[in-house]
């Protein structure tokens, strides 16, 4: 019997990538944050990420599951954060104030920027991913801990975050359906510029 597994990465991919995107849009002011993000951050971004960070364990791949694993817990984590202040199921539980949160995000920049060198033989897309969520990450951190102070005219540095989340997360999405098409069609239908074939997350 064949023991062939599928690549899980584009579904922990575009679970990481559209989460992203819709949680940017807030920050960039579209809407206000309300269920829709936290039920995507929740399902999508969070369980479906941890669910493939299992998968990538199955298939020996270090990097897939650490990662995957992480932003998967990381989004389940945020949604607890917003949350659990508002619940009345756990007492005693402060709102984090923006030196807390401000931490919370500086420690996530600093894993990103980790998680970036093991991209490094991989492909160029998947670069750009980790470095744009390494930026995204401080920026983050940078509005919690300075305030969301004017940049240029009325433009904060919350409403940046934004615009650079939503990149980031295009760019992950993009990764995701191009793995998918370029799998189903047997070639290359959206470039992704790969460096080396050694890694499970091309």
């Amino acid at each position: 019997m064949s023991d062939k597994l599928a690549n899980a990465a584009p579904l922990g991919l575009l679970g990481f990538g559209l989460t992203t995107v819709l949680l940017n849009l807030v920050n960039a002011g579209c809407f206000p944050l309300d269920g829709m993000i936290l039920a995507m951050g929740l399902v999508y971004g969070g369980i479906a990420q941890v669910m493939v960070g299992i998968l990538e364990y199955r298939r020996g791949n270090t990097f897939g599951t650490t990662v995957f694993t992480s932003y998967g817990l990381f989004w389940l984590s945020l949604v607890m954060l917003l949350v659990l202040p508002n619940t009345s199921v756990f007492t005693g539980i402060n709102t984090p104030t923006g030196t807390a949160m401000g931490a919370y995000f500086v420690m996530w920049g600093i894993f990103s920027f980790a998680m970036f060198f093991g991209t490094l033989r991989a492909n160029r897309v998947l670069q750009f991913v980790f470095m744009s969520l390494t930026v995204l990450f401080f920026l983050l951190a940078a509005q919690d801990l300075m305030g969301n102070v004017a940049l240029l005219g009325s433009f904060k540095i919350g409403t940046l975050a934004g615009y650079e989340g939503i990149i980031c997360g295009l760019s992950a999405i993009y990764l995701g359906i191009a793995e998918v098409l370029n799998e189903t069609n047997k070639k290359t239908v959206l470039p992704i510029w790969p460096l080396s074939q050694n890694l499970n997350l091309k």
